[in-house]
């Protein structure tokens, strides 16, 4: 007799206002032994000449191996989107904007 193994069906319930996103143009990455911390921003013009403002608008936690399958499932994801819609050009400096 064979047992069928039966893997749970997963169910990702999503708030209304969670559900709307941040928008972010720039990310800060950085790490200690346990954790990585993804800060993304929205950088926008500073309210003087040659400064850059960068607002902090999400702040994601989460383990090294968590962090690690992060960027396996973004790099399949970028190479499936570039596959259907082209390359994907290189972003620009931010450091001058």
């Amino acid at each position: 007799m064979s047992e069928v193994s039966q893997v749970p069906e997963l169910r990702v319930d999503i708030d209304r206002e969670t559900a709307l996103g941040k928008y972010a143009n720039f990310a800060i990455f950085s790490h200690q032994k346990n954790e990585f911390y993804l800060d993304f921003a929205l950088m926008q013009p500073g309210s003087q000449p040659n400064q850059v403002v960068a607002v902090v608008t999400s702040r994601v936690i989460t383990s090294p191996q968590h962090a690690k399958a992060l960027l396996r499932s973004l790099a399949e994801n970028i190479q499936r989107y570039e596959e259907t819609y082209g390359v994907i050009p290189e972003a620009l400096d931010t450091t001058k904007a």
